[in-house]
């Protein structure tokens, strides 16, 4: 149980966003007050009140960062994309959590065995209720604050400046939590024990290569892992573009940084990291853009790859057993429990089997759960079938292919540079979001941002063009009184998007 710390912080948190708001500018005020939240809050704390979800890590600083931006801010929140596809997305993701409901008011009951015209009943075991309308309710508010995060975003920082303060806040985020981080992998992860009155998971996942990794305050050590990654790539970015005066100051911090990835001893993470670094390092926008837009395209497919088997699983589960047997034995697991939960799943494909753990397999007698969803794709179409999948990870994929689009006639030298970057990161967590759950506020937050920046280039394509086309239509009036017949063929080119005169 939550010691009286533990609720006193979740409770103080919003008095710490109004503040961060009074004395930062709002860019980094909203990047801190969810930034902040995920990294020091802690796990499995909540206010929970009738007809609203808990308030937790999660929930808290997103409604009160978009209460602040209505009030203190005065700015006005704007919900829908700009692009029909996008609209359809967000419809989809808030929809399916709602029909999901309606789909699953019959309860799941467990204590019964049948065996020919013998029924063996044990009414002692009870079952998973049917749910109710009321639960729509709670499932609309619980998915509409999850996407707060990306709503604001996508207005407040869809500037180029706004994503180098996302960077610049992972990486003094990173310096900062290294410090617990180190603690940790020293004398065992036990700081969430300490301050908050109990471990927020399984103590024995923390014991890694003879040693510990560390956990601090996030659900898992996978999540310090895949964080410290993004802090050590965005330290990456600003050596890149340092000056010489700098120069010295950035290699040793992202020198830092990539060994505290190290230092987390999770082998997923860290050939991400290595795979990135080059992209970061000698790559310029335009090359990241097209890797995170593959990246999401892997993300999104993956359910038909894998069901296709196009994606060789347990080929790579083969390779790894014959050098490294524990680590093929985990891996080997996890898939074996994403083909139980994947044929589960299709038994209510469009819109899933609900909450409360009705998209996992129960032992029909006592109703124990035999089985482990780790990755979130498998989570998502569980509970909310290829609707919620789709609207899910559709979302968070649209910026990608939205910023490749835009960019794709831009010369990569007028890029900015961090647009690359932040792609990059996202594209990274969408595929960190097959193995794992690590789908956080931070997520949605780039996913936003990015959005955002796509829209501003689309605007910016448009006006382009616009004048372009005055441009050729005004050269085209000048020739036209010379040579008519060229004039005419000019035009033609012109209004077909071909060459301009």
């Amino acid at each position: 149980m939550p010691n009286i710390i533990a609720y006193a912080v979740l409770l103080l948190w919003p008095l710490a966003i109004v503040l961060m708001f009074r004395k930062l500018s709002p860019e980094r005020a909203f990047i801190w007050a969810i930034l902040g939240g995920y990294m020091l809050l802690p796990q499995a704390t909540e206010f929970n009140f009738p007809m609203i979800p808990p308030l937790d890590k999660v929930t808290l600083p997103n409604l009160t960062a978009y209460v602040v931006c209505l009030t203190i801010l005065g700015q006005r929140i704007a919900i829908l994309p700009a692009s029909v596809l996008g609209r359809v997305l967000l419809a989809m993701l808030i929809a399916a959590p709602v029909l999901s409901v309606f789909s699953n008011s019959d309860p799941i009951t467990f204590g019964a065995e049948q065996t020919g015209r013998l029924r063996i009943v044990d009414e002692d075991v009870g079952q998973i209720p049917g749910m109710r309308i009321y639960d729509s309710i709670s499932v609309l508010a619980r998915q509409v604050i999850y996407l707060l995060p990306f709503f604001i975003a996508r207005n407040l920082l869809a500037s180029e400046a706004a994503l180098t303060e996302i960077l610049r806040a992972l990486v003094i985020a990173g310096l900062i939590y290294s410090v617990p981080m180190l603690y940790e992998i020293r004398f065992s992860p036990q700081l969430h024990t300490h301050l908050y009155g109990f471990f927020q998971h399984d103590f024995g996942q923390m014991i890694r290569q003879g040693g510990f990794r560390p956990i601090v305050f996030m659900p898992h050590g996978l999540w310090v892992a895949f964080f410290t990654i993004m802090t050590a790539l965005s330290a990456l970015h600003f050596l890149k573009h340092a000056d010489a005066n700098a120069r010295l100051k950035w290699v040793l911090i992202a020198a830092y940084l990539g060994v505290m990835v190290v230092l987390t001893k999770s082998l997923g993470p860290l050939i991400m990291f290595v795979g990135l670094t080059p992209l970061v390092l000698l790559f310029g926008p335009m090359m990241q853009l097209r890797v995170a837009a593959a990246m999401g395209l892997i993300a999104i497919t993956y359910p038909l790859l894998r069901g296709a088997d196009i994606i060789p699983v347990w080929r790579y589960v083969t390779w790894l057993e014959a050098r490294n047997p524990e680590r093929a034995q985990s891996l080997g697991y996890r898939f074996f429990n994403e083909d139980i939960l994947l044929e589960r799943a299709w038994e209510k494909a469009i819109v899933g089997w609900g909450g409360w753990g009705r998209n996992m397999l129960h032992d029909p007698m006592t109703g124990e759960v035999i089985t482990v969803s780790d990755g979130m794709w498998v989570i998502v179409i569980g509970q909310f079938g290829w609707m919620g999948y789709l609207g899910t990870f559709g979302l968070l994929c649209l910026p990608l292919f939205a910023l490749w689009w835009c960019y794709r006639r831009v010369p990569s030298v007028q890029i900015a540079p961090q647009i690359g970057v932040v792609a990059l990161l996202l594209g990274a967590n969408l595929i960190d979001l097959l193995p794992n759950a690590t789908l956080v506020p931070l997520t949605w937050l780039m996913a936003g941002a990015l959005l955002g920046q796509a829209e501003l280039q689309r605007t910016r394509n448009r006006v382009t063009n616009a004048a372009q086309a005055r441009k050729g239509l005004d050269r085209n009036g000048l020739l036209a009184a010379a040579r008519p017949e060229r004039a005419n063929a000019a035009l033609y080119r012109t209004a077909a998007g071909g060459p301009k005169p």
